[in-house]
């Protein structure tokens, strides 16, 4: 399941005060899903999730597996993270970032005019299911950060088909060891991204786990 010929996106730019937003099916409102301080997966509970707490299920992860929040690993290292999708999925997964790539600035022609400027960062990843929970169809988004772990000043919703596609969770993601691959795409118009950030939940939000080089 995956974005391919549907981007719906949104453009902020925090520190300039710009926004863009356009949605080519008239009627989605997902453009609405992401603001400066929220992760691209909405969970209607946040407060449930906890380092170390993964799920009530006997097949989640033991809480020592679970990164803190704050923990850096490197490019290439798997790190276990509680992780809820929507109101009826909660597990364990582990996440390994895989490389972080530059992308070329004429790649965000997609998203008009405002994205002039902008150099786009596609974060590859592979997510494990650790716990054996059905997390089938849900979508893991990872931010882009400055090097120091500053914010890009950028929120972007969508993808780049055949560049960064944002793939979910097949069907049968409901058993430990299932995988999968994805790409979350991320922009700068500043200073490069050097690290990849995982934010989901209140833990997590203001200290998140992250891959540098």
């Amino acid at each position: 399941m995956t974005y391919k010929g549907r981007i719906v996106f949104a453009v902020a730019l925090t520190t300039l005060g710009l926004g863009l937003t356009a949605c080519n099916d008239g009627g989605d409102s997902a453009t609405t899903q992401e603001s400066p301080s929220a992760s691209a997966p909405a969970s209607p509970d946040p407060s449930s999730e906890s380092p170390s707490a993964g799920t009530d299920d006997d097949a989640a992860a033991p809480a020592g597996d679970v990164a803190a929040p704050g923990t850096e690993v490197k490019i290439g290292d798997r790190a276990v993270l509680p992780f809820t999708y929507g109101t009826d999925k909660k597990g364990t997964i582990a996440v390994t970032v895989t490389a972080i790539e530059k992308g070329a600035e004429a790649d965000m022609a997609a998203f008009g005019d405002k994205a002039k400027g902008m150099t786009p960062y596609y974060i590859r990843m592979k997510v494990e299911n650790v716990g054996g929970t059905d997390l089938s169809y849900a979508s893991l988004k990872l931010r882009g950060k400055l090097e120091g772990g500053g914010p890009t000043g950028v929120i972007l919703i969508g993808d780049l088909p055949d560049k960064c596609d944002s793939e979910s969770a097949p069907r049968d993601f409901t058993t430990k060891g299932a995988s999968f691959e994805t790409c979350s795409l991320s922009a700068t118009k500043t200073d490069p991204i050097a690290a990849a950030s995982f934010e989901e939940g209140d833990a997590y939000r203001d200290s998140p786990v992250l891959w540098t080089s």
